[in-house]
């Protein structure tokens, strides 16, 4: 089920613009909290901007587990 899930979510990317920009936005945050995790210490602002990024991100990840969840009817 996990490579027929994957396969889905590739579609996704490649065929529905909104899953493929919440994806890219998901990526985008991904990278900005490993350069922070990278850092020995973290500015107050570096600090709100973590907290920021990962509920932005996991409010992505529903927004595109809502959309995956919708086609799954279409895996076969």
């Amino acid at each position: 089920m996990e490579t027929a899930l994957r396969e889905l979510r590739n579609r996704l990317i490649e065929t529905d613009e909104e899953f493929s920009r919440l994806a890219q936005e998901h990526t985008n945050h991904e990278r900005r909290l490993e350069q922070l995790s990278g850092k020995p210490y973290l500015t107050d602002s570096e600090q709100l901007e973590e907290v920021d990024l990962k509920k932005r991100k996991l409010s992505l990840k529903d927004q595109m587990e809502k959309i995956l969840h919708k086609h799954r009817g279409t895996l076969a």
